[in-house]
């Protein structure tokens, strides 16, 4: 998502009041940046959070020790929990979430390039994951920026 794809967010999130929170691991604040870089963020731009270890994710978010012992903390069910953790500490009223791994490493079970987002509203919960390969960990964070704004921007539209 470029720069414009970004304005557009601002502009569809402030015509509707929306306040936006994301909460990231494997982008290490990424889409905040990417919030933050445009001129009059602050009024839709709550706050961000960076939860790269576990204890981080259960301090910060609430995420459930329990869930992140039975799934990892590279599953659907934590970026589930880690949007709902954002939205329940912040003032807004969309999270995104991300958790993944960029690279290099992962596992047959879970493969570098796998990440997962959550999108929580006060109504509902998504999550999903994608596949993006073994891209190098540079392109891999890129691309789970830019479809965490993807979504956001989906989601301010509706």
């Amino acid at each position: 998502m470029g720069f414009s794809d970004a304005a557009i967010l601002l502009e569809r999130a402030l015509a509707r009041g929306i306040m936006i929170t994301s909460a990231e691991s494997c982008t290490g604040g990424m889409v905040a940046a990417a919030l933050t870089d445009l001129p009059g963020s602050s009024a839709m731009f709550d706050r961000g959070f960076v939860t790269y270890t576990n204890d981080a994710k259960i301090d910060l978010l609430d995420v459930s020790p329990a869930t992140l012992d039975q799934f990892g903390a590279v599953s659907e069910q934590v970026a589930r929990e880690m949007a709902l953790g954002a939205l329940a500490h912040s003032k807004a009223q969309i999270a995104v979430s991300i958790t993944g791994i960029a690279g290099p490493g992962g596992s047959e079970h879970k493969p570098e390039g796998r990440v997962c987002f959550g999108l929580a509203t006060d109504e509902n919960v998504a999550v999903e994951t994608l596949d993006f390969g073994p891209l190098g960990r540079d392109k891999v964070r890129l691309a789970a920026r830019d479809h965490a704004l993807t979504l956001l921007l989906g989601a301010v539209s509706n």
